[in-house]
């Protein structure tokens, strides 16, 4: 059959299988009905499907919003006031804080500093840090131990032996490397210099009497006691 079925072809068919007489005839007019009346269900479904299908894709699809919690930012008191001992292998930091408790306290420890926050203390936040320790030591094998009334850090040494302080301390003064091509006149002189632009007024004043006498040719003063 030439172009597409519709309902008035099976219509068509209908009609002519009431008037057929002969029982093959029948029989071939009405299996013809039925394979049409499938096809044109299956051309239906079909594009009821298409029609559906384009349906969706109109529709624009709604992406749900990411809602992150607000984080509120912690504020924390300082404590700046605590005491240090320590024995050949270990540094002892004492905090007297009372209320303090071990799951509410974070200790971060580094090789060179340690940090400690403590957490919810009568509604209220503490931390104590030393950013620059003296020497090195050994993060896993340091802790902290809340108890009722204080706090305990101990540090493991990398490296046994005494401190002379629980900071480290950097020299104010500090010589620049000497170039062994480099004149020994000239390597004093930048130290010099180092010295005055960094020292105080008396220190000044003490530097530029010494460099004035030198130029004259006079015999500086030894400096006094403390003038260094």
């Amino acid at each position: 059959m030439a172009g597409a079925v519709t309902q008035d072809d099976i219509e068509e068919l209908r009609r002519l299988l009431q008037e057929a007489k002969r029982p093959r005839v029948q029989f071939i007019l009405s299996s013809q009905i039925s394979t049409l009346e499938k096809v044109v269900q299956d051309e239906h479904a079909t594009a009821a499907a298409a029609a559906a299908a384009a349906a969706t894709e109109q529709v624009p699809k709604v992406v749900p919003l990411e809602i992150k919690k607000f984080q509120p930012i912690v504020q924390y008191i300082t404590l700046a006031t605590f005491s240090w001992d320590q024995d050949y292998d270990k540094v002892k930091i004492y905090i007297t804080l009372e209320g303090a408790s071990q799951d509410k306290t974070e200790a971060n420890f580094h090789s060179d500093s340690v940090d400690l926050k403590i957490h919810d203390v009568s509604g209220k936040n503490y931390r104590c840090s030393v950013p620059k320790l003296n020497k090195t030591i050994i993060p896993e094998q340091s802790k902290v131990l809340v108890k009722p009334k204080r706090i305990i850090i101990t540090l493991k040494k990398a490296d046994s032996g005494n401190w002379i302080d629980l900071y480290k301390k950097e020299d104010k003064f500090k010589a620049p490397a000497m170039d062994k091509d480099k004149d020994p006149m000239s390597g004093i002189m930048d130290l010099m210099k180092n010295m005055y632009d960094e020292g105080d007024d008396e220190m000044k004043k003490t530097i530029a009497k010494a460099w004035s006498d030198a130029r004259t040719g006079k015999q500086a003063e030894p400096p006094k006691y403390g003038d260094f």
